[in-house]
């Protein structure tokens, strides 16, 4: 997903565009950033590459871990392969 995704959708002419551009400069303000306080495409671009991140290296973890010990993690994905398969013949 592109940096500018949100930029690229908004419409100057729309009463939605404007009220987000409003709330915007609210946030700006000097009481509004000392409470903490972000605009929410902003917060939510921090927390989706925040979650990227943590994701990217939880899976480095797990391709390691896997790497040090095929043979044991090989018979866990049997295990739970055929529990589910069990399950689903129900």
């Amino acid at each position: 997903m592109t940096e500018t995704y949100a930029d690229d959708i908004d419409d100057p002419e729309t009463p939605s565009s404007r009220l987000d551009r409003e709330a915007a400069e609210i946030l700006q303000r000097d009481e509004m950033r000392r409470l903490g306080v972000r605009p929410l495409r902003q917060a939510l671009k921090e927390d989706a590459r925040l979650v990227s991140d943590w994701g990217r290296a939880r899976a480095g973890r797990l391709r390691h871990t896997v790497e040090d010990e095929p043979i044991r993690y090989s018979l866990y994905a049997l295990g739970i392969g055929l529990l589910i398969g069990l399950l689903a013949a129900r």
